[in-house]
């Protein structure tokens, strides 16, 4: 098994997601790649203060129609995969940079128009040390990092350029933060190669995302060994995290997203476990979690979680 590195570089970045973008990298199955990620925001430096015409340097030159989104590294070829199939994407670990950010209010969204804040911006801006864990912001406010990527994901099979905000079956914004070192998500692969891409490093986050963003930061290092799974056929992603199995599900509607999520529940238990769809049901009545990964994505998001102790 090979050991690969990819740069944040010109080369290597973009800000949507294409099946027309020609890999930077193609890898075997069971290959590691060691990504060195942009936060978000193409960001080189950390903000200086909380004053909105304050703007850190930016990586440049950016390209408008590719790059008018999140900052992603790839798209990572793996040799054999195919539409159909399924790509695992384990997560081996993962090192924020030193310094983040976090924002919120300053633009319109239904939330923001509820909450009464288009009006007014604020950033609290961190430091980060990646040893300890910990974080601290401008106001002394001392938090525990648990660090996760917000953008794992692939094209679908159709063509232009697709914005990366919206989470799709296929992967892309996910925003779960569940998705710490050490867990495995498994996405329909949509193009052969996959064209696998990853970015928006999340230093911390809430279930929701309620501003929009969590600690947005840099990632040092992202590293992530791929797999494929031939008899694996999926209709929305699911993970094998520290804290359970989950499936996710993606709608305008959260109703709607959580009743994915459900239902991709209890296709895992019959997988699993062998039960029925009543039993199933029935079961993920008492063990199941449902909640909200985000609300600011314009499709939002919900997941299910089957803690690994709950079933004995």
């Amino acid at each position: 098994m090979a050991y690969h590195v990819i740069e944040p570089e010109r080369a290597t970045l973009h800000g949507r997601f294409s099946s027309d973008l020609p890999p930077v990298l193609t890898i075997d199955p069971g290959d590691t790649v060691r990504f060195r990620t942009l936060d978000a925001g193409w960001n080189l430096e950390p903000r200086r203060s909380t004053r909105s015409e304050d703007r850190p340097r930016k990586f440049a030159p950016r390209i408008p129609e590719r790059d008018s989104g999140h900052a992603l590294c790839g798209p990572v070829a793996i040799r054999g995969a195919a539409p159909g199939m399924t790509l695992g994407i384990k997560i081996e670990s993962l090192r924020t940079g030193v310094w983040g950010w976090t924002a919120a209010g300053g633009w319109d969204s239904p939330l923001n128009r509820r909450l009464g804040v288009t009006e007014g911006e604020t950033f609290l801006l961190w430091t980060l040390d990646p040893d300890r864990l910990e974080g601290r912001n401008q106001h002394g406010h001392r938090i525990a990092l648990r660090p996760f990527m917000g953008i794992m994901g692939m094209p679908p099979d159709e063509p232009g350029w697709l914005p990366s905000p919206p989470p799709r079956i296929w992967g892309g914004n996910l925003d779960c933060k569940e998705l710490v070192a050490g867990s495995t998500l498994y996405l329909p692969i949509g193009v052969p190669g996959a064209l696998f891409s990853v970015g928006d490093g999340h230093a911390a986050q809430g279930d929701g995302e309620v501003s929009s963003t969590g600690i947005e930061c840099p990632m040092e290092r992202v590293e992530l060994t791929f797999s494929l799974h031939d008899a694996l056929h999926l209709t929305t992603p699911r993970a094998d995290t520290p804290a359970g199995w989950i499936t996710f599900g993606f709608d305008e509607d959260l109703d709607e997203a959580a009743a994915i999520a459900v239902e991709a529940m209890l296709d895992l238990l019959n997988e699993r476990h062998g039960l029925a769809r009543l039993d199933a049901l029935a079961l993920a009545s008492v063990l199941v979690e449902v909640r909200v990964t985000q609300l600011v994505n314009g499709i939002r998001g919900a997941h299910a979680i089957l803690p690994h102790d709950a079933l004995r």
